[in-house]
């Protein structure tokens, strides 16, 4: 049988077979496309991230009317009691509450990890030929498109009110680019817990638990000086106080090297610790 012959006769039985048996035959033979890298993956889970937002913009409230509702409600109520007036008030307060509610919407990553294991989501992520941790980095990579929207809604309304920050653009670049890096590093807490629990509610609940003492027992509202010694001493060492006064000097124009270094090195730990756990619970999903 020549050559010619014998192509013309598998192409007729490839148009006669059923579509997924012609697909199988075409295949046959040729070579498998080459496994995306570990970045390529990644990034496309993270526009899959992105997508659902488009698709469901209420998403976008938390990180948008949330944000402004606690610039405006904490500055107009406690401004002039705290600092004898909202514009001295809004110098001190602002960068700490744009670290308070970057952390608290670090908990939703958490919930949409448990919220496509619920719906089978994730068993068709585990038989791709990715690299593994691929949909988890994914997940925490379209997050950051939230955590820097908060931080733009966040300054323009505090810039809007009287928030001058003396250290420029680039004192703010690099207080948000802080900012950015230890949420990313938090949001592991939630994909651990996102596995770990059984519903999108129990990820809510202990989320909650944990951040709200986190943020609210810190320097974001007050100076710590004027707290009972023993609360000063927890204070004092909270991860989420040395962030609010890393990003706060920073946008004073100061370079706060300590609290840097803090906030920095609890980001190191929290993603090496949080992140072995999360893989391992993901691998044994």
């Amino acid at each position: 049988m020549s050559t010619a012959t014998a192509k013309t006769d598998i192409e007729d039985v490839v148009l006669a077979a059923p579509d997924q048996e012609r697909l199988s035959a075409l295949l046959v033979g040729q070579d498998r496309p080459p496994r995306p890298s570990a970045l390529s993956a990644s990034l496309a889970f993270g526009w899959r991230a992105m997508l659902k937002i488009k698709h469901v913009p209420e998403q976008l409230f938390d990180v948008t009317a949330f944000p402004i509702m606690l610039v405006l409600m904490y500055t107009y109520l406690f401004g002039g009691a705290l600092a004898g007036s909202t514009e001295e008030y809004i110098q001190f307060l602002l960068p700490g509450i744009m670290v308070m509610s970057v952390v608290m919407i670090t908990m939703y990553t958490g919930v949409a990890v448990n919220t496509d294991i619920a719906k089978g989501v994730f068993d068709r992520f585990r038989t791709l030929p990715i690299w593994r941790p691929a949909p988890m980095v994914g997940y925490l990579l379209g997050d950051v498109l939230r955590y820097l929207l908060a931080s733009a809604v966040m300054l323009s309304i505090g810039m809007l009110i009287g928030f001058r920050p003396e250290g420029g653009v680039l004192g703010v670049l690099a207080g948000v680019a802080l900012l950015i890096v230890f949420s990313f590093a938090f949001s592991w807490i939630w994909t651990m817990f996102g596995l770990l629990l059984r519903s999108e509610k129990s990820v809510m609940g202990v989320s909650m638990m944990v951040i709200f003492p986190l943020t609210f027992l810190s320097n974001v509202f007050v100076d710590p000086k004027t707290m009972p010694g023993w609360l000063q001493a927890f204070v004092n060492n909270s991860p989420v106080t040395h962030l609010a006064t890393a990003v706060r000097e920073l946008m004073a124009g100061n370079w706060p090297a300590a609290d840097i270094a803090w906030s920095l090195g609890w980001a190191g730990v929290l993603m090496a610790v949080f992140g072995v756990v999360t893989m391992r619970l993901y691998n044994r999903k």
